[in-house]
């Protein structure tokens, strides 16, 4: 089995749930008068199903500008909507900067929470996306992977990551620093996905070798829980469907980690550079450190690496102590084509 991490940037890259939305149909046979009722009941039933189905599906949209027009959406997502009006009607647009938790099932799982309290997350953001009324712009030229137009939302992304239903997403250099800001306030205050700890890094995305006709390039994806940098997770491995798949590394103990700002505070190089920074938010970014050997772009001084340095020195002399390694973020697996199924469901969705 080989693995390895890559910082080579990827693009985005998260599949559009389809619109469903699974029934039963009861036969109704009989003569006469229990036919014509048996007709009856059944036309109430289908009406008020087209009711009900009216009612969700008007609480499932939302409105943005897009461009400047006022357009119907409906979000499959916190990061994702189809546009139901408009020149872009029925086209897909992956919202950029930021990610929210996959929604098809119970997924996620770090720190203290369970998968099913992630999902519960994500069904937040979602719900959050499609409560406000929001402003976006939209290049029909700029597209993901997936063919989903790339569309920008400046107030939901600040939103979303401030309430702590996403965390910053980076694909091409630094994530704005008002992004970074607003997940640092997230962190500290232990708002959303950040409550019950904040991994080193996130596990979005999970890809089977077997998935792939050319295999060279497999990868799972993970995301700094600071910068919102991607790097790959590169691996060979194929996975059975409902797989708990988790990315390991090595950690240090809190006590240690402690030990190891106290003296970032105190060296000249340092100080400067982390002064207003609180523990809570220093604390993963050790993590990221010791896990991955990087140091999040905000601890980088105009292109020089001091803190990376005193971290290496302060390694190299045991201050972290033992290192020990442990899952970091996992992610279970389900195979893009069956994500989405009426039924039969993988047994870990339902």
């Amino acid at each position: 089995m080989t693995e390895s991490i890559s910082a080579e940037r990827e693009g985005i890259s998260k599949p559009s749930p389809k619109n469903s939305g699974p029934g039963n149909t009861r036969r109704f046979d009989g003569l006469g008068a229990r036919a014509l009722g048996a007709r009856a009941l059944l036309a109430g039933l289908v009406g008020l199903a087209v009711a009900v189905a009216s009612e969700r599906a008007t609480a499932q949209t939302g409105t943005v500008k897009i461009n400047g027009v006022a357009t119907p959406v409906y979000f499959n997502d916190g990061d994702t909507f189809r546009a139901l009006a408009g020149p872009f009607r029925n086209r897909a647009a992956r919202l950029a900067g930021y990610n929210t938790l996959e929604s098809y099932g119970s997924a996620h799982q770090w720190g203290g929470w369970t998968a099913r309290e992630m999902y519960s997350l994500a069904k937040q953001a979602t719900l959050n996306a499609r409560r406000g009324f929001w402003n976006c712009s939209l290049d029909p030229k700029d597209k993901d992977g997936y063919g989903r137009f790339l569309a920008i939302c400046p107030d939901l992304q600040y939103d979303q990551i401030k309430n702590g239903f996403a965390h910053v997403l980076s694909v091409e250099g630094d994530a704005p620093k008002r992004l970074m800001d607003a997940q640092r306030d997230a962190i500290i205050h232990g708002r959303g996905i950040w409550a019950k700890g904040v991994p080193a890094m996130i596990v979005t995305s999970t890809h089977a070798a077997n998935e792939r006709f050319d295999t060279k390039d497999n990868y799972n994806r993970l995301v700094s829980s600071l910068d919102g940098s991607s790097l790959k997770w590169k691996h060979q491995n194929n996975y059975d469907e409902c797989e708990n798949v988790c990315w390991k590394a090595k950690s240090a103990e809190r006590a240690n980690l402690i030990a190891v700002i106290d003296a970032l505070r105190a060296d000249e190089r340092t100080k400067g550079i982390i002064k207003g920074f609180e523990d809570p938010y220093l604390l993963p970014m050790l993590a990221e450190y010791v896990a991955t050997e990087r140091v999040p772009h905000m601890f980088i001084d105009k292109g020089d690496v001091p803190v990376k340095t005193k971290l290496d020195e302060l390694l190299k002399a045991g201050a972290f102590g033992a290192l020990k390694e442990a899952d970091v973020s996992c992610m279970i697996y389900v195979g893009f084509d069956r994500r989405y199924r009426i039924a039969p469901k993988p047994r870990c969705l339902k």
